[in-house]
């Protein structure tokens, strides 16, 4: 698991690497590195909300099988919890092209 976590790890800075490429802002005289810690954060908000939804589907689907008189409450919570986290996403996608 540690290896696969650091194979992982490496790979994520693998594929990072072409954002650090770009030329730095001439009227500041210094690297501009708004654009590239956006698409990083955007990186993580999907990685995080796939992993939310992942288990919230899951925690769902047990509660459905556990109690089937509740499936319209369970149904109602799980739709409202997955609008929730999908706005997470998008506004990280808003904010990196405002970052521009």
């Amino acid at each position: 698991m540690k290896k696969k976590a650091i194979l992982l790890g490496v790979g994520l800075m693998a594929a990072a690497s072409p954002i650090f490429a770009q030329t730095p802002a001439a009227a500041s005289g210094g690297t501009d590195l708004h654009l590239p810690a956006a698409y990083i954060a955007m990186g993580i908000a999907s990685g995080l909300c796939g992993i939310g939804q992942g288990k919230l589907g899951a925690s769902c689907a047990e509660a459905m099988a556990r109690n089937p008189g509740a499936q319209g409450g369970i149904r109602l919570a799980l739709f409202l919890g997955l609008a929730l986290i999908e706005s997470l996403a998008l506004y990280t996608f808003v904010i990196t092209f405002v970052a521009k």
